[in-house]
């Protein structure tokens, strides 16, 4: 029988946490953060999200430093609107050019660490329909509020799904069961894929980052490993609605998350940037995909990042 530890934290609601109090505290600290939204073709909803924040939380509470939409090539008009609704663009293409170009969420999540200059860091969806700033309130909280808090991850409902514990596809046929096996410690994780995430830069930095949709599993899993299980928290975030994948497209970020999980348990020694995933298309004709499982080392250990985090402490 698999025996959870007891190490996780209670989870906290996103409405336990008053922005104008963390945003004394914050102060007080002398701590910075940013907010970060990867996007790809993401006109519809980013403008409204970046409105929120600034204006609740950059210009009201000043809890928030900067907002930072990191626009993986977006072919339609997400850069302008972001921009316009007052956030800061960074194209991803043109984040640390001299290195080898990446893909994927993780390699977006990865620059952003070179992009973003906040102490905390808060990575947020920008396909959130109805998206409430306290949101951001509530994933910020807990590393303001105890200092012995390193990452946060939150969770919540969907609504168009109908599941009371909210839990995605992916999550709940692929990551979950893989956790229960491999990673028992990581079982109270309510959503482990979930993109609503929160930490602090010292610890982000020293990790390395899966390029592809794996990235969320082997954050949480590299996260928990160096600092441990009791550092992590959780946020319960009400009812969030976003887009919803098809089957077509779920397929190879479960691929990913299988194999980013036999990696990181040590039951798949590849160092394969690629795996590949055999699907079939509505004409039942065979279609083999190609699913990235490559890594990006620590961005700490980038010398790129290192001189510029020198010449920072002696300016």
């Amino acid at each position: 029988m698999t025996v959870v530890p007891a190490a996780l934290r209670r989870p906290s609601s996103f409405l336990d946490f008053d922005p104008m109090s963390l945003a004394r505290a914050r102060w007080q600290s002398g701590t910075t953060i940013s907010v970060c939204l990867p996007a790809r073709n993401e006109a519809a909803t980013i403008g409204a999200i970046v409105r929120a924040i600034r204006r609740d939380l950059v210009e009201t509470s000043g809890l928030v430093d900067e907002v930072v939409v990191m626009d993986d090539g977006s072919t339609d008009y997400t850069a302008d609107k972001a921009a316009a609704a007052g956030a800061r663009v960074e194209s991803v293409a043109a984040v640390l050019p001299e290195l080898p170009p990446g893909s994927g969420k993780g390699n977006v999540m990865w620059r952003s660490l070179w992009a973003t200059r906040g102490d905390l860091i808060c990575w947020v969806d920008a396909d959130v329909r109805g998206f409430d700033p306290r949101l951001v309130v509530g994933m910020i909280g807990p590393l303001l509020s105890n200092e012995d808090v390193d990452l946060v991850k939150g969770f919540f409902r969907r609504p168009a799904e109908g599941l009371p514990h909210g839990g995605g596809r992916v999550t709940e046929l692929v990551a979950r069961p893989l956790i229960s096996m491999l990673f028992p410690g990581l079982a109270e994780i309510v959503q482990p894929l979930a993109g609503f995430t929160a930490g602090r830069r010292a610890v982000l930095e020293a990790v390395p980052f899966f390029e592809g949709w794996g990235v969320e599993f082997g954050l949480l899993v590299d996260v928990a490993e160096r600092v441990g299980l009791d550092r992590l928290a959780q946020v319960d975030l009400g009812s969030i609605e976003h887009d919803r994948g098809t089957l077509r497209k779920l397929a190879p970020q479960a691929m990913a998350v299988l194999a980013v999980a036999l990696r990181r348990a040590g039951l798949d020694h590849s160092t394969d940037p690629i795996c590949h995933l055999l699907a079939f298309d509505e004409g039942h004709v065979p279609d083999l995909q190609e699913v990235s499982v490559a890594e990006r080392p620590p961005i700490n250990s980038v010398a790129e990042y290192r001189a510029r985090a020198a010449a920072a402490m002696t300016a």
